[in-house]
């Protein structure tokens, strides 16, 4: 894809040992076997994404069978997490420099032992170290997928082709607790990470026929203390964003890692900078279509994570929905977006009004979703599904654009690096999202509730702690109000990265097609 970012203009890289498996044979539309190896790898993403949110629903089995505390809990889940998101940029640029088909089946076989040993541990701890091995695997597949993706489709059929990517990610993140509540109906909690077992497998064989092997030709030598930068400030990030709900902002439980993460990453980028073979480019950051595009990531992610994660405290909380239920209930969300892509509109969508105007379009259509679950989720569900009808269908068009965009910023022969930088910040974006949506809500509840309810933060504490029914109603109403005004805040948000991203998008392509 033409860009005017003078790091993406570079000659074609040179011959090496390994070729670019997109366009190989002189298929126009890229590899013979694309389609299939689009399958496969999906399939992977699947599972990937489907373990960030499928162990929610067994809390109560994990306190039970193995005497697990709440942060024992809360460990379980965010280990995954913490892991994958600090290893993005790293694996991303491993696949680049050693393989994408060898780091592709690495990851599998990292994930696949990981779902094993967590399917069989028989305490707390050794189901935390399971899950973060897990996260070293899943690290490896998302940068891997999408890299093989790009080497894979040629330009024409690419925006196609990582719209389904995308319309997976979505359904697998929305369908976690549906799965997991399934599957905990028949099983016991170890099932939920055992049926990964088939799927690695499956996928361990099929990459080996069918993904072709495509490496950086001259990638230099490895970028050691980028790596352990890297790894170190994001991970301390990562960390604060996650606990900082729990913990308070202002502990120094989080203030610590956070400043240790912002320093280190400070670090990095001079690093970077001054490296002979970095293992991330800065200058791409002088681009404004690659700066418009990972604006978008980061605001599309913090509106859209942090407001499903609300959504799901109004299903529960104000609906008095049970997890499988609330699951259910955002299940249009993501059928929607599979809709969209699968069908192939979004596709043409993006083709008929190229990437700024898809970008900003599909921001303001899933801000304009977002706003209305706000303003009607205290009555019926119609107006909350066609919030949500509306948020897909935005997501559907907008996400699979602005990956178009970060991953054409960056030469072919970087894929995994622009994978990782599309993936870290979408992790970043996600966790800022819901830590700060969710401030939003503890703050106005807090400062709607009656004073004779004291300090409570939660809603099961203040209705427990409200006297007579008048004033559970205030309280309830309160919570109402905390939701909806972060839905709000969400949609703010993604309604402004729309405009940015569009805006510096638009300005990045101008020139070009004035032919300068």
């Amino acid at each position: 894809m033409p860009t005017t970012d003078p790091t993406a203009q570079a000659a074609a890289p040179p011959p090496g040992p390994v070729p670019e498996a997109g366009g190989r044979d002189g298929q126009p539309g890229g590899h013979p076997a694309r389609w299939a190896i689009l399958a496969v790898v999906c399939l992977a993403e699947l599972v990937v994404v489907l373990d960030n949110t499928v162990l929610n629903v067994a809390i109560p089995s994990l306190t039970s069978e193995l005497g697990a505390s709440t942060a024992d809990v809360q460990w379980m889940i965010n280990a995954y997490a913490l892991v994958q998101a600090g290893l993005l940029l790293t694996a991303g640029s491993a696949a680049d420099r050693y393989g994408r088909k060898r780091m592709l089946l690495a990851g599998l076989v990292l994930f696949g032992a990981g779902s094993l040993a967590a399917g069989l541990a028989t305490s707390a701890d050794g189901l935390i170290a399971a899950r973060a091995g897990m996260g070293v695997g899943a690290a490896l597949l998302l940068t891997t997928t999408l890299a093989v993706v790009m080497q894979v489709f040629e330009a024409e059929e690419r925006p196609k082709a990582i719209g389904v990517w995308g319309a997976v990610n979505a359904l697998a993140y929305a369908a976690g607790p549906v799965v997991g509540g399934v599957v905990l109906g028949h099983y016991w909690w170890g099932a939920i990470f055992l049926i990964n077992i088939p799927v690695v497998l499956l996928g361990l064989v099929a990459v080996t026929v069918l993904v072709p092997e495509s490496r950086e030709p001259h990638a230099g030598r490895p970028d050691l203390p980028g790596v352990v930068l890297s790894v170190i400030g994001m991970t301390s990030v990562v960390y604060a964003v996650i606990t900082g709900p729990e913990e308070g902002w202002t502990s120094p439980g989080v203030l610590a890692p956070a400043a240790l993460g912002a320093v280190v990453l400070a670090a990095f980028v001079g690093w970077e900078r001054r490296a002979e073979h970095p293992m991330l480019d800065m200058d791409l950051f002088r681009s404004r279509r690659f700066t418009g595009a990972v604006t978008g990531v980061v605001l599309i992610t913090f509106g859209s994570g942090g407001a499903l994660y609300l959504l799901t405290q109004q299903f529960q909380f104000v609906r008095d929905d049970s997890p499988l239920q609330a699951g259910l209930n955002l299940a249009p969300f993501a059928l929607t977006v599979v809709l969209v892509n699968f069908t192939g509109a979004s596709a043409r969508l993006i083709a008929r009004l190229g990437l700024p105007l898809s970008i900003a379009s599909g921001m303001v259509t899933m801000a304009a979703g977002l706003a209305l679950v706000a303003l009607v989720g205290d009555g019926g569900y119609g107006g909350v599904l066609a919030g949500l009808v509306l948020m897909g269908a935005g997501c559907g068009v907008a996400n699979p654009a602005i990956a178009e965009a970060v991953m054409g910023a960056i030469p072919k022969e970087k894929a995994g690096a622009g994978a990782g930088v599309n993936g870290t910040l979408s992790e970043l974006g996600t966790g800022l999202g819901v830590a700060v949506l969710g401030a939003v809500l503890v703050s106005r509840f807090a400062a709607l509730l009656p004073d004779s309810v004291g300090t409570a933060e939660s809603l099961p504490a203040a209705l427990e702690a409200a006297a007579g029914a008048a004033e559970r109603a205030m309280v309830a109403e309160a919570f109402a109000s905390g939701l909806r005004v972060g839905q709000l805040v969400g949609a703010g948000a993604v309604l402004l990265g729309g405009c940015v991203a569009g805006l510096l998008l638009g300005r990045a392509v101008r020139p070009r097609r004035r032919g300068e």
